[in-house]
């Protein structure tokens, strides 16, 4: 808590010493000037102005001026805008502050007056300072702040998506899931109803024979005793040929 509260200090006191000096560089009057300045609306004239009128010294020092002070930006900003999307926010903030400041100075300043290829440059600058330096500090700084349990100041809760009510063919589906469930598992009261007519069909008495049925019985029961019973119908036969002869004399 103590380093990040240090750091914070430390880039913010940075952060106001560099906007007393961009007040000093850009809103200082130059009476000088005052006839030879002229707004630049055109992206890119200024730039060809300093490539075919000016020296070389002479158009490095225009061109790396706004350069160098759209700088700080890119090593101060990322301090204190969100990690989504930081080089773009760091982008942006600085074109806007940059073209607020060119249009203070076209309106308000003597010998200034507002160019669009200036806000060009300081924003350039800022991504300079940003990829060279300013993305590994920054990335430094939360990678601490977040290992020891302390969030950065521009850290942002992620968002919980919203549910989603399920479409036609997710319905059918559980529907079709839950008749199956249904059909295979069936209810304690259907397990009871099939268990009762079980019961009932094991107890019923079987049906009595039809008399066509006792008579074919009948008939195969006494040819089966005759056929096992080989004693009582050899006796018999004896007999009747006893009474043959006896009847013969």
């Amino acid at each position: 808590m103590l380093v990040r509260g240090a750091v914070l200090t430390v880039v913010l006191l940075g952060l106001v010493a560099f906007s007393v000096l961009l007040a000093k560089v850009t809103l200082t009057p130059s009476p000088a000037s005052e006839d030879l300045v002229t707004a630049n609306l055109r992206p890119g004239r200024s730039l060809r102005q300093y490539a075919e009128d000016y020296t070389f010294l002479a158009a490095c020092k225009q061109a790396g001026g706004n350069l160098l002070l759209g700088v700080p930006f890119g090593l101060l900003l990322p301090f204190f805008v969100p990690r989504r999307l930081r080089m773009i926010r760091t982008t942006l903030l600085t074109a806007v502050a940059m073209a607020v400041v060119e249009l203070i100075q076209g309106a308000l300043v003597e010998g200034r007056a507002f160019d669009v290829d200036d806000v060009i440059l300081n924003t350039a600058g800022a991504l300079l300072g940003y990829f060279v330096l300013g993305r590994r500090i920054s990335h430094r700084y939360y990678t601490y702040t977040d290992a020891s349990g302390t969030p950065g100041p521009s850290a942002e809760k992620p968002e919980a998506e919203p549910k989603r009510a399920p479409g036609p063919a997710a319905r059918a589906k559980a529907a079709r899931t839950k008749a199956a469930f249904t059909k295979v598992a069936p209810t304690k009261a259907a397990r009871a109803k099939a268990a009762r007519t079980k019961a009932g069909q094991r107890d019923r008495p079987k049906p009595a024979a039809s008399a066509p049925a006792k008579k074919r019985r009948a008939r195969t029961g006494r040819t089966d005793g005759a056929a096992s019973g080989g004693r009582p119908a050899a006796g018999s036969g004896a007999v009747r040929s006893l009474l043959d002869r006896l009847r013969g004399r």
